[in-house]
């Protein structure tokens, strides 16, 4: 009925065609307002029922006998010894000795498993509400896409668009996502070429000096990096820096920046 409603009025409203797929089987429509699609989705779920096991029906889970007193009376030993329960009379009453794997999920239900469990009262299935798809202004998307966060979204987005920063630097073709390559790789190549020549540019001057006189930024990086040196006995004043020697003209060319 609901499909045929909807093939009626697809001349006004031809955006609903997508939600034909959907429609099949035992199917309903949940109607709302509130942007927030996955707290309906919480309470359509939460939404169940006990259910007895019919029987021919597949078991949507597990059905378990525990074992301990029935209100079952001795005549009906021999109904339970004809599904293998163990079981014996104790004051009156049956007694099952052992948990009972009684069906499996995904068999059908036998008439005699369906008539034990009416006998010992036992509803072991729930039935309720499951979201299959979700529709909003014409698109319609499967159930599961409500999972999917921000975080989960924005690294997807991000290997998108690593990827085409990557074709893009084969193919030598510069788009949005390749230009900050681009600018990069270009500065290695100036900087490089700064540092082996007298050529220099604001950018490369601290690259430059520390090419020069490495020891001179180690020192100043040994407080903060927390290592002890031993105190001078003269005073509280530093030693004096070395003197950089003549063949360190050329350590630039050794250093290597981005190895």
């Amino acid at each position: 009925m609901i499909r045929k409603v909807i093939r009626l009025h697809l001349d006004e409203h031809p955006e609903w065609e997508s939600l034909l797929p959907w429609i099949t089987g035992n199917i309903g429509l949940v109607f709302t307002n509130d942007p927030d699609l996955k707290k309906i989705r919480d309470i359509c779920l939460a939404t169940k029922v006990p259910a007895a096991a019919k029987a021919g029906i597949k078991a949507p889970s597990d059905v378990i006998i525990p074992k301990g007193i029935t209100p079952l009376e001795p005549t009906k030993t021999s109904f339970l010894q004809a599904l293998n329960i163990a079981s014996k009379i104790n004051r009156g009453t049956i007694e099952i000795l052992q948990d009972v794997n009684l069906i499996k999920k995904g068999d059908k239900v036998g008439s005699s498993e369906s008539t034990l469990l009416q006998m010992l009262d036992i509803r072991p299935f729930q039935y309720g509400l499951q979201m299959v798809a979700v529709y909003e202004e014409g698109a319609t998307a499967d159930a599961s896409t409500m999972e999917m966060t921000d975080d989960v979204i924005l690294s997807k987005f991000l290997v998108g668009v690593a990827n085409i920063a990557s074709l893009s630097m084969g193919l030598h073709y510069p788009t949005l996502a390749s230009f900050p390559h681009i600018v990069l790789n270009g500065f290695k190549n100036l900087l490089s070429i700064s540092l082996g020549t007298e050529y220099s540019f604001e950018q490369a001057n601290l690259f430059k000096q520390m090419a020069e006189n490495p020891g001179a930024f180690a020192s100043a990086a040994a407080p903060s990096g927390g290592s002890s040196a031993a105190p001078s006995s003269g005073g509280n004043q530093p030693e004096p820096e070395p003197e950089p020697e003549p063949e360190d003209e050329d350590a630039g060319l050794e250093f290597d920046l981005f190895g």
